[in-house]
């Protein structure tokens, strides 16, 4: 009997065995939450938001889908994340991103974990640094200021009842200024609140997102 060389084994044990139809992603763009919620009328200025997320990213993400069953729900979460995650701040994009999946990790949210992680392999043109963040930042090589940052973040979600002076002490010697403070810890309050109604709706990311920026 012929023995199989050993690299026709290696090869086909790597072949995908589910089929594309079934795979865990193939309805992760029609239904996007468990809720049975119907899309609400949007204002003009919603209608050209969601535009905008067409024609820069090339689709809308799921997270305002989810959103769109009511107009002023959705304009007060786009006008937050705006606000927290793009307006000017002693925080970086990449070290907002950054909080957000930490903080995603502790909560374990499959939605912000996905779509966050693939905003740190992005701007950071790093793959592994947005796995590192989704697994265990605190394996990731990482500065300084960096590390104390995601520390705060992480410790703010697990137990927020803990954080005392010498927390917000520990930022100020990493180089954090007040203002900087208030907004690491606003981010953070933003994804456990995102965190929370994502895994309560079961929302599910784009499935774009999992082949980006590898």
């Amino acid at each position: 009997m012929k023995r199989k060389k050993a690299s026709n084994i290696k090869a086909s044990k790597l072949r995908p065995e589910v089929p594309a139809a079934a795979r865990q992603t193939a309805k992760d763009d029609s239904e996007i939450t468990a809720l049975a919620l119907q899309r609400g009328k949007l204002s003009p200025a919603m209608e050209a938001y969601f535009a905008k997320c067409q024609e820069k990213l090339g689709f809308v993400p799921n997270v305002l889908k989810a959103y769109a069953f009511d107009n002023a729900k959705l304009e007060a979460f786009v006008g937050l994340y705006n606000d927290l995650m793009l307006a000017p701040s002693g925080l970086s994009k990449l070290e907002r991103e950054m909080i957000a999946v930490a903080v995603s990790s502790v909560n374990r949210c499959y939605y912000c974990l996905v779509a966050h992680g693939t905003a740190v392999r992005a701007l950071s043109g790093d793959p592994a640094l947005g796995e590192l963040m989704v697994m265990n930042y605190r394996a990731a090589r990482l500065s300084k200021r960096q590390r104390a940052m995601l520390d705060f973040a992480t410790k703010l979600t697990a137990e927020p009842w803990a954080i005392e002076e010498d927390d917000r002490e520990g930022l100020r010697k990493a180089g954090f200024g007040e203002r900087d403070i208030w907004d690491i810890a606003a981010v953070a309050g933003f994804y456990n609140m995102s965190n929370r109604v994502a895994s309560a709706t079961d929302m599910r990311p784009n499935s774009v997102y999992h082949g980006q920026a590898r």
